[in-house]
């Protein structure tokens, strides 16, 4: 009876917070029905707790690693975190092999077992060797960040796949990426910095091997068909195709362009993060946050991403890719200068104190960046062609990372040339103040982004279909099942 009353009555506040508590609920249980329950589980974990959880940990850990431990100056610091995005700059080769190079039959459940061993032998060496090498400890960051780019290749090709068959859900999907991405960095840097004060960034180190073991996991349980009358002889001529279908998708003016702008857009908005971070910790130039702090801001970040994706996805999904673009870099740029306003110490003029503005500063340029790099993910998914979903979405992947390694970079060398070290911090303002205008640049470059409707396909029907004769790799339904059914 009083469930009756309630729905005949929509103004009782009751009503309305039983609404609002469902919605989440009842959007992935439509998502599950559209698209499986099993792909929706496998997203959360991979994007939620290998990515999101356990990256939003080893930010905050490898930071303080190699600034207390390795005592590197912020500007080599970027150049080193730079060689961490060298596995994901080669997704592409990860796409190929799992497209085309089957182990025991299978594409992909072989793959995340791989990457979760990786990743957890990885982690372990940080933890449990002492007095590591600069090297040693850099080749282990990169078998983690390749362990972790691998899995990312997999699940990926499930999203492209089904993006593909589901085109008007494809921003679903990727705002469901985004939630669990989001949801698990606010958590992992929510105890980053409690955690790095408490058993320091070696324990946490340790303490991650168990997140990157459960890609293993992922692995075991995934079902999926196997491969008939597949002959090694055959890889050679399958990359030769994957590689002309990509030539050919590339040729296409719908996509170089695309690919063009997502690189120059990250390239030119530098970044110098660790200036920053390094100014963040100094007890007499900076505001000398402890580690939790530190943590809680990164935190806070996290919030503004998930809330970038929540405005997207109830707002923003539907709106041309170009228009939303143009108004998310403008607001891009202009959010850099509140890190102007914080290191003139402009903020203590007006009686904001260090920390306060610290955290407006971080969830307002984190909400603009999500709210930007959303509608860049929905239409990569969209320009992906049949039969080479998973190789094609790891290109433009590739590209993004090509483009962040060279602001990286670049971002490194502006720091060592304005004498930004793990002491001076006098030219930092120059340094912010140069990020900021060169974010504006991408505005003029937004004719290469098609004006089409985000909820219709792009690429020509003939490449949205594979080849009928081709049966050499089946094209699977990939679900989740548990141990007990797959066995």
């Amino acid at each position: 009876m009083e469930e009756s009353q309630l729905e005949r009555n929509p103004r009782d506040p009751r009503n309305g917070v039983l609404a609002l508590v469902l919605r989440p609920i009842n959007w992935l249980k439509m998502l599950g029905e559209e698209l499986h329950w099993s792909f929706v589980l496998g997203v959360m974990i991979v994007y939620g707790i290998s990515q999101g959880f356990a990256v939003g940990m080893s930010k905050v850990s490898t930071k303080y690693y190699m600034k207390d431990e390795q005592k590197v100056q912020p500007s080599e610091l970027q150049v080193y975190l730079g060689l961490l995005q060298l596995p994901w700059v080669i997704k592409p080769l990860w796409g190929l092999l799992t497209d085309t190079l089957p182990v025991l039959g299978y594409r992909r459940r072989p793959y995340f077992i791989f990457a979760g061993f990786l990743s957890v032998t990885s982690m372990l060496a940080l933890s449990i060797q002492r007095n590591l090498s600069l090297a040693f400890s850099l080749l282990s960051l990169m078998g983690v960040s390749a362990g972790i780019a691998i899995a990312d290749v997999a699940i990926d090709a499930c999203v492209t796949q089904n993006s593909i068959s589901h085109p008007s859900l494809a921003g679903d999907m990727q705002s469901l990426c985004g939630f669990s991405s989001s949801i698990g960095a606010l958590v992992g840097y929510s105890l980053s910095g409690f955690l790095v004060h408490l058993v320091g960034p070696k324990g946490v180190f340790g303490l991650l091997s168990v997140p990157a073991g459960l890609v293993i996991l992922v692995g075991m349980m995934l079902k999926e068909s196997r491969v008939h009358k597949f002959t090694h002889r055959g890889v050679n001529e399958k990359f030769l195709d994957a590689g002309k279908a990509m030539w050919t998708a590339l040729k296409f003016r719908d996509v170089w362009r695309p690919c063009l702008y997502m690189y120059l857009s990250l390239a030119v908005s530098l970044n110098i993060h660790e200036g920053m971070f390094y100014w963040y910790t100094d007890a007499k130039g900076g505001p000398s946050f402890s580690q939790e702090v530190v943590g809680s801001i990164f935190s806070v970040g996290a919030v503004g991403s998930l809330s970038g994706v929540l405005i997207y996805q109830n707002w923003l999904k539907d709106h041309r890719f170009r228009d939303l673009l143009f108004w998310s870099q403008l607001s891009f740029g202009a959010s850099g200068l509140l890190d102007l306003i914080l290191v003139l110490r402009l903020n203590l003029k007006i009686g904001l104190p260090d920390y306060f503005f610290v955290v407006i500063d971080e969830a307002i340029s984190m909400l603009i960046g999500r709210i930007k790099w959303q509608p860049l993910l929905v239409l990569s998914s969209k320009l992906c062609p049949a039969g080479i979903e998973g190789t094609f979405f790891a290109l433009f992947m590739s590209i993004d990372h090509v483009g962040l390694l060279s602001s990286t970079w670049v971002g490194g060398l502006l720091l060592k040339f304005l004498k930004v070290t793990r002491t001076q911090f006098d030219n930092l303002w120059v340094a912010i103040l140069i990020r900021s205008l060169m974010r504006i640049i991408p505005v003029f470059l937004l004719f290469l982004i098609p004006r089409s409707d985000p909820n219709l396909s792009i690429l020509p029907e003939e490449m949205l279909k594979t080849k009928k004769g081709d049966n050499r790799l089946e094209s699977e339904n990939t679900e989740m099942v548990s141990l007990v059914d797959s066995t």
